[in-house]
């Protein structure tokens, strides 16, 4: 059978990073992304390695359909990431994350694909009762955000039927950072990293809410290796994607920054937009996956750092570097 995959959202930020630990693990590669943020570097990139590229909305079923010809797996990225940008436009957020999710998940139990791989979120935690124990795949959701709620929703139908005979895995992804083809500076650790660098004042809330952390290259790892899994062990599994070790505050962000540079400062403000707090056990990926991240925050301020001093990212406070304008 073939090992054409097939990568929603392949353009963006995980996924393009994802598309090489694909590429390098020796399969075909097909991408579907309408390259909402500006991404026509990021695909043009993409076809000069041989990735084949459809560039369409995930709510397009025709376009869904042909982009499932011939594919043995598919890793579902295609989304409105992120609370900020899923409050702008919920409208627009349930068609994307919720309809045409439900219909490419239809689509691909009518296609020849066996496994089907679904990005989820650590969000989907919410606000913990007791934030200091970590909690783990089968605590209790409790989403606080249109986002995660959609996520949610998703999960719980993928594993409870809707995928029928897929093997089907969901991944909750704790909060991702490093440099990646198409950057995100909307993300936290990006966000902090390159406001200390350019020396400006950074304005931090919820610096003692717990949350946990992953770079870009390790989530696409983790993507891998539930697809190259044996069948019977991630079948209607739900992973938690990250490292025990890597449950942070916005402080011990901020912190780790300061110790690679001394310029910036920081403001600590009150608001209360964002209650999320929560600490998440990766035990489960690391034992029945063998799962381990190679990457810490350290080593990601320190890429995102150089990559900002050598010019890769000539404005990074261009629109194109986060999910809303």
């Amino acid at each position: 059978m073939s090992q054409l995959t097939l990568i929603t959202g392949g353009a963006g930020y995980v996924g393009a990073v994802l598309v090489d630990e694909l590429l390098n693990a020796g399969r075909d590669v097909r991408v579907l992304d309408v390259l909402l943020h500006d991404q026509d570097g990021v695909a043009a990139d993409l076809e000069a390695r041989g990735v084949d590229l459809v560039r369409a909305d995930i709510r397009d079923g025709d376009a869904r359909r042909a982009a499932l010809e011939g594919v043995e797996a598919v890793v579902h990225l295609a989304a409105i990431v992120g609370d900020p940008a899923c409050a702008r436009d919920p409208e627009a957020s349930q068609e994307v994350n919720v309809e045409a999710s439900k219909g490419l998940v239809a689509d691909v139990r009518a296609s020849q694909a066996r496994r089907l791989v679904f990005a989820s979120t650590c969000s989907n935690y919410g606000r913990m009762d007791d934030p200091d124990v970590p909690i783990t795949e089968d605590g209790e959701l409790r989403p606080v955000s249109l986002y995660a709620e959609q996520k949610v929703g998703i999960e719980k139908a993928l594993l409870n039927g809707a995928s029928g005979d897929l093997v089907t895995t969901c991944l909750r992804f704790a909060t991702v950072y490093g440099a990646a083809p198409r950057m995100r500076f909307d993300l936290t650790v990006n966000e902090f990293t390159r406001d200390l660098w350019d020396d400006r004042e950074l304005e931090v809330f919820g610096e003692q809410f717990w949350r946990p952390y992953i770079h870009v290259r390790d989530a696409a790892r983790a993507a891998r290796t539930a697809l190259e899994a044996p069948e019977e062990i991630v079948r209607g599994q739900v992973f938690n994607a990250g490292r025990s070790g890597e449950n942070y505050r916005k402080l011990d962000i901020v912190q780790a920054i300061q110790k690679q540079t001394d310029r910036g400062s920081v403001t600590y403000v009150r608001r209360d937009e964002d209650p999320r707090d929560y600490k998440v056990s990766f035990d489960k990926i690391r034992s029945v996956l063998s799962f381990e991240t190679e990457m810490i925050l350290a080593d990601g301020v320190g890429e995102v750092m150089t990559a900002l001093s050598n010019d890769e990212y000539p404005d990074p406070y261009d629109r194109r570097y986060r999910n809303i304008p």
